[in-house]
């Protein structure tokens, strides 16, 4: 007898093991159903249930029990049971209520993508884009904050961020000490360290990698270029740090590696964290083995220009003529 449980998200069913997430349900069948999420991720204990943008609808509790929730609930937090149906990008209820929670997390947030070292990886803009509304009902003054360094390589700019506790989890977890948090309550609630503390243990540079705006950003890299005109390319080496597996990206610009980063997977979460070492000071290609360009979601606009496999599309490939003529033009492309 199997032990595993039925839930439908969106109308497709997903076998499931018992304590599964709607939302890790949901990532288990890929795609469009999958809700977004600006504050859970998996590798950090605790995560999750502070943003609310992974909210669905519940239409029916399970077999024993078929009412449906009463009202929305966080996919993230809230566990699958055996023949629960859901309903995510099929209900207009979701959407209206996730456009509304998107409004709020841009309450406060400035318009400053043009400048921000951020864009183009940004998960506000991409949920910003997918689920937000063209113009905003706020009227009263925006709250504002001193950009402040946090250590001689990160800097906080606490007017983009929008409290999703990331960087707090990671420091607890991967860290021997945290000295930041929040600081504060309500709207003057803060990312801060306490009386300017320096943020210099050895794996303070995750919090970086964990930041899904631009509020903590990495001060090597800052303003040095856009993430579309780098390429990335998954490289080791062979750390002396005993938590460090050395396995990271290094972002190109012709021959020059302009930021190394942790490696992340197909949810933009970090697979495994990488030390300061490995982050700040090693930027030369003698201090790495090369493996391969970095697999981008061609939905991407760091894909622009990153051209890994040529997959004509299925028209091409019935039309010798087009196939032909396209196979020249893709020749005088050239991989930079």
């Amino acid at each position: 007898m199997s032990d595993l449980v039925k839930v439908t998200i969106d109308g497709i069913t997903v076998e499931v093991e018992p304590g599964t997430t709607i939302l890790n349900a949901a990532r288990q069948i890929g795609g469009d159903i999958v809700p977004p999420a600006m504050c859970y991720y998996s590798k950090l204990k605790g995560s999750g249930g502070k943003c609310r943008t992974c909210i669905v609808k519940v239409s029916k509790g399970s077999e024993k029990d078929p009412r449906p929730m009463p009202k929305l609930v966080a996919s993230c937090r809230t566990t699958v049971m055996d023949g629960m149906e859901v309903q995510n990008i099929t209900s207009p209820e979701v959407l209206e209520a996730r456009a509304g929670v998107v409004e709020i997390l841009l309450i406060n947030h400035p318009l400053d993508c043009p400048v921000c070292d951020q864009a183009g990886e940004c998960d506000l803009q991409n949920l910003s884009y997918e689920h937000g509304l063209q113009k905003t009902r706020y009227e009263f003054e925006r709250r504002t904050f001193d950009r402040i360094d946090i250590g001689d390589k990160i800097q906080l700019h606490m007017n983009r961020c929008i409290l999703c506790y990331r960087c707090v989890f990671t420091a607890d977890q991967i860290t021997d000490k945290r000295v930041h948090g929040i600081l504060n309550r309500g709207d003057h609630s803060e990312i801060s360290t306490y009386i300017q503390n320096a943020v210099d243990n050895d794996f303070s540079g995750n919090v970086i990698d964990v930041c899904p705006v631009g509020a903590l950003t990495d001060k090597t890299f800052r303003f040095k270029n856009r993430v579309w005109f780098t390429k990335p390319v998954d490289a080791h080496r062979n750390c002396n740090h005993e938590k460090c597996n050395g396995k990271v990206t290094l972002w190109y610009k012709g021959e020059d590696v302009l930021r190394v980063t942790a490696r992340k997977d197909q949810f933009g979460e970090v697979e495994e964290f990488i030390c300061n070492e490995c982050r700040f000071d090693k930027k030369k290609t003698s201090d790495w083995t090369l493996e391969h360009p970095t697999h981008i979601s061609d939905t991407s606009v760091i894909s622009s220009n990153h051209y890994e496999t040529f997959k004509p599309l299925p028209v091409i490939k019935e039309n010798p003529e087009l196939q032909a003529a396209n196979k020249i033009e893709l020749e005088k492309t050239t991989k930079f």
